[in-house]
C-alpha cells in the first residue's frame, strides 16, 4: 500500500517509507537489518554537537542525548547525510524506549533506529547498531536485525545510576549477549555492575564516557 501511495502524484511520504526502500527485514515485528560492523570507537560526540563541529572528526557521531536534540534526523534524513559522512561512523539514533511506554511506542522507536541507521549505511556511512530496549518484552526483538558476533553500542546513562532500572537493564543485557553473543559492546556512559559476567561469556566490553565527564576532569585541573 505505502509503494502504491508513493507513486500516486501529490502524494507526501508522510511514513517514510522512501528509507526502506530495497532494505532487508527481520523479526516479527519486520525492523529493517543493519549489516554487521567490526570497527570498536573509541570517541564519541552527540549528534548535536557534531553538526557544529568544524575540525575534529576522529570520532563517532553518536545520539545519546535528549530526544529532542535529534529528531529532526527522522524528519529530514537526507539533508544531514554530508555532515555525518565527515566522520568515522555513526551509532544508530537512541530514540527513547523507556519501560512504562505503550509497548506499541517501545517498537516504534526501536524500528525507527534500525531504519535510520540501515538507510546511513545506504549512503556509504559507517553505523554501529544502538541496542535500546524497554520492559523485558522488548529483550528478544530488539535484537531482530542486528547480526551475531559483531559490535553493538549500548547507552547507560540514566539506567545505571537510577536504582529501580538497574536490574531491568543488567537483564536485557545478559538476554542480548546470549541472543548475539556480540564480539563488543561498547558503553556510553557507566559500566553496568555485571560487566564482569558479559566479559565472562566472552565479550568484549569498552567503556567510552560522555563528554561532559571529560569537560569536568578537565575544569578540576
Amino acid at each position: 500500500m505505502s509503494k502504491v501511495n508513493n507513486e500516486r502524484g501529490g502524494c507526501v511520504d508522510v511514513f517514510h517509507a522512501s528509507l526502506l526502500k530495497n532494505m532487508r527485514f527481520a523479526g516479527e515485528y519486520d525492523f529493517p537489518v543493519i549489516r554487521e560492523e567490526h570497527v570498536i570507537p573509541r570517541r564519541m560526540i552527540p549528534f548535536s554537537k557534531a553538526l557544529r563541529e568544524k575540525k575534529d572528526f576522529h570520532q563517532w557521531v553518536c545520539f545519546y542525548e535528549d530526544d529532542y536534540l535529534f529528531e529532526r534526523i527522522w524528519n529530514q534524513p537526507s539533508r544531514y547525510v554530508d555532515a555525518l559522512s565527515k566522520f568515522e561512523g555513526v551509532i544508530a539514533p537512541d530514540f527513547s524506549v523507556y519501560y512504562d511506554m505503550p509497548y506499541s511506542m517501545q517498537l516504534w522507536n526501536i524500528f525507527r533506529s534500525r531504519t535510520i541507521g540501515a538507510w546511513l549505511q545506504k549512503q556509504g556511512i559507517k553505523v554501529i547498531p544502538n541496542i535500546r530496549f524497554g520492559d523485558e518484552r522488548t529483550f528478544d526483538c530488539c535484537c531482530d536485525g542486528i547480526s551475531k558476533h559483531s559490535v553493538i553500542a549500548i547507552g547507560s546513562l540514566g539506567c545505571v545510576k537510577v536504582k529501580a532500572y538497574r536490574p531491568i537493564f543488567e537483564n536485557g543485557i545478559e538476554h542480548i549477549v546470549r541472543r548475539l553473543q556480540p564480539e563488543t559492546i561498547v558503553f556510553y556512559g557507566t559500566a553496568p555492575a555485571n560487566t564482569h559476567e558479559i566479559k565472562k561469556a566472552g565479550c568484549n566490553v569498552v567503556i567510552i564516557k560522555p563528554l561532559t565527564f571529560h569537560s569536568m576532569k578537565e575544569a578540576k585541573r
